[in-house]
Parts: C-alpha cells; structure tokens; sequence
C-alpha cells in the first residue's frame, strides 16, 4: 500500500553528484599534500645546503648557485602549495552544496516515509477496527435455545 518517493530518481542523481564531488575534493586534498610534501623536502634540502668553509671560487660559485636555486624552487613550490589549496577549498565548496542538496532531499525522503507509515498504520487500525466491530459479543446469542 506504500507510494513510492517521487524524488527517487533526483536523489540518486544528487548522490551521484555528491559522490563524484567527494572523489574530486579526495583528488585535490591528495595533490595540496604532495605540493606540500615537495616544497618541505625542497626547504629541508635548502637548509642541509651549507657553504664551504675552505673551498676554491669555483666550488664557491657552485654552492651559492646551488642555493639560489634550492630558494627559487622553494618559492615555485610555495607557488604550487597556494594554488593546490585554492583547489581545495574549491573542490570543498563544490561539495558542500551537493551535500547539501542531497540532504533536502533525504530530508523530504523521510518526511515522505513517516507519512506513508502513518497512512498504513492508519489503514491497518481500520481494518482491525471493522473486523472487531463485526464479531459478535461474547452473550450475544443469549444462551438459551
């Protein structure tokens, strides 16, 4: 006797899309981590960089060029960890509202279960009621024949 959600189908689609939104964020989220993770191994390796106590201007040039480009890396990384995050917080965005989306229409889903509930509990108790209603009471036949 139960109707089914007329929803359904959006809901479901909904899911899909808040399903695939996770997955997109999981996927951000994964590539911010390993922006971050090179640009502290980049950071790391600037400071093991040490100039030579005693060295000749050759190997002088080659560690402060050495370090140079250790910092441009680091700051290209830095760059690269910036804009990972605003992907993030996109991808954050983007499924905020289709989880949001998706909970109104869980939220009329189960508005909708309650009522058909009630209304089957209700046609249930009819049907108990008429059925009590038709037998007949226990001194009905008056005992004497």
């Amino acid at each position: 006797m139960s109707r089914p959600f007329r929803l359904a189908s959006l809901l479901r689609l909904r899911g899909i899309a808040e399903d695939r939104a996770a997955v997109e964020l999981a996927a951000a989220t994964r590539r911010r981590d390993e922006a971050e993770r090179r640009r502290l191994d980049t950071e790391v390796m600037l400071g093991n960089a040490s100039l030579p106590a005693r060295a000749d201007e050759l190997h002088w040039r080659a560690a402060i060029a050495s370090r140079t480009a250790l910092s441009g890396l680091l700051l290209e990384h830095g760059t690269r960890v910036a804009r990972a995050q605003d992907d993030v917080d996109g991808a954050q965005d983007v499924w905020s509202q289709a989880r949001t989306a998706t909970r109104t229409l869980e939220k009329l889903e189960e508005r909708h279960d309650a009522e058909v509930r009630s209304e089957d509990e209700r046609a249930e108790q009819a049907v108990l009621d008429e059925v009590a209603g038709r037998r007949r009471p226990a001194g009905a036949d008056g005992g004497s024949r």
